[in-house]
């Protein structure tokens, strides 16, 4: 599905760790919130792992800048699984220009399949991944209820750590 952008960014001043997703899911897209789905993980583990102080709730995903952590997806414009996307849905352009714009510190890409689009590979393992204008990229198991199989928070609990080392600094 398309039409304009489905979801505004949470890019706020002095982010430290931007989260970037492939797209909006449906339901998200029909709450106006980030991860709105029930079975998504993303608000639990965000609690879990430290990064917030309570778990939020979707719809207060703007909150997620008074914690220094923006929010963006690479699929703007489009909204739906993976599978539901138009070829030309994915903006890596588009991310590059908010990365350089916001300076992120980390981007943590949920889900290899967005950090595997932004890095224009098949194939890469979870963890760091490379570095863009002076972000260092990570690719993290996604919190979607549809990749069970692939659930990891170790991953998430690494870059948590680092969050705090960078905001130390």
């Amino acid at each position: 599905m398309s039409g304009g952008v489905i979801l505004p960014d949470v890019l706020p001043e002095g982010v430290v760790t931007l989260f970037c997703g492939s797209a909006v899911g449906k339901e998200s897209a029909r709450r106006g919130a980030y991860y709105a789905h029930p079975g998504n993980r993303f608000w639990p583990t965000l609690h879990r792992v430290g990064l917030t102080d309570r778990q939020f709730k979707p719809e207060e995903f703007r909150l997620l800048a008074s914690h220094a952590i923006g929010l963006t997806d690479l699929a703007k414009l489009e909204f739906g699984n993976d599978d539901e996307l138009s070829p030309d849905a994915y903006d890596v352009g588009g991310l590059k220009q908010r990365i350089r714009c916001a300076a992120p510190k980390l981007v943590a890409f949920n889900g290899k399949r967005p950090a595997s689009a932004f890095l224009g590979v098949r194939r890469l393992d979870y963890g760091e991944i490379g570095e863009f204008a002076g972000a260092r990229l990570f690719a993290l198991p996604a919190t979607s209820g549809r990749a069970t199989r692939f659930w990891n928070i170790s991953h998430w609990q690494a870059l948590s750590e680092l969050h705090f080392a960078l905001i130390s600094r």
